[in-house]
């Protein structure tokens, strides 16, 4: 961001009544340094706001399993999440896939609590959370993300119950590179198995979803390759409407253009089939700052995950 408008934006957020956080909302402190990054991707700097927000190991409460393998590649990995106290009935589940730009990201860094704090989230509020990662790009290109997403749902659904999960109600969760693979899993039916997708719901946050019509971005360039064909088939706008899964889509006041403007097509698409999603904009928030505040005093997304997750709607 130019000099000017950050020294405007400063002044802005500090006279006004705005800046001071809503319960539940994003902390007025935090408000104005989300401000200043501007609309830009910067898992780095962002991270350092909510690292204090976080809670740290061990987690009281909370029984983990770690790196349980789905899959034959290394990547194939995956953390449960679960309260340790039991429950009369299965608990619902949330399955969360990290974003990385198809060519990074992992489920857990050693000495940082993302993304530990989705799952661990999730069990804070009675919920299992299983935490996935995914073979990357340039050495696996479509569609080996929608097919590690689907291997990870078969697991999940062979083996949650004995974790306290109910296989009936699991709820599909992906962010950025995470909801492209998420939304391909949930939009090709040959992915899924005899059970069908074998989810209650599905929840992209500031995914996209059509790769056909626009030029595109060197992520996507790695992750799909040059051909129109192959670009065509791994879009999901035109594919999701017709998929009977109820859907929570979400996207940040401050994602990068393209971000904002693929979750307003997707909605139009899914509300002109009849099939309006549960739809979630995040003032103040960026591309990044909407993941790192979860499990932290800023609730205006877990709320929403819980809420759908309890409702199914």
């Amino acid at each position: 961001m130019h000099r000017t408008a950050t020294v405007f934006v400063s002044a802005l957020l500090l006279v006004s009544p705005m800046a001071h956080a809503q319960p539940g909302g994003m902390p007025s402190d935090i408000e104005w340094k989300v401000a200043e990054l501007g609309a830009v991707i910067n898992p780095a700097e962002t991270a350092k706001l909510y690292v204090p927000l976080q809670e740290t190991e061990p987690y009281q409460g909370i029984k983990v399993e770690r790196d349980l393998q789905y899959g034959p590649d290394p990547r194939h990995a995956l953390d449960v999440f679960a309260p340790d106290q039991e429950n009369s009935a299965p608990r619902p589940v949330l399955l969360y896939v990290h974003g990385g730009a198809f060519t990074g990201g992992n489920k857990r860094s050693p000495g940082s609590p993302f993304y530990d704090n989705i799952v661990l989230n999730a069990a804070r509020n009675g919920f299992v959370g299983v935490n996935v990662t995914y073979r990357l790009a340039p050495q696996h290109q479509w569609p080996a993300g929608a097919e590690d997403m689907a291997a990870a749902v078969r697991w999940v659904s062979e083996n949650i119950s004995a974790r306290g999960g109910d296989p009936a109600r699991v709820f599909l969760m992906g962010h950025s590179a995470g909801a492209v693979h998420a939304a391909s899993y949930v939009a090709h039916g040959r992915f899924h198995g005899a059970k069908g997708a074998a989810l209650a719901g599905a929840i992209f946050l500031s995914g996209l979803y059509e790769f056909a019509k626009a030029p595109p971005g060197p992520p996507e360039k790695v992750y799909f390759g040059d051909d129109p064909a192959k670009l065509a088939e791994g879009s999901t706008l035109g594919k999701l409407p017709t998929s009977p899964l109820p859907l929570m889509l979400v996207y940040a006041e401050l994602d990068p253009p393209s971000f904002i403007e693929q979750a307003k097509l997707l909605n139009e698409a899914l509300c002109r089939a009849g099939r309006c999603p549960r739809l979630v904009h995040l003032p103040k928030h960026n591309h990044m700052s909407q993941v790192y505040a979860i499990n932290t005093p800023d609730t205006d997304l877990s709320d929403e995950i819980v809420a759908f997750m309890k409702s199914g709607k």
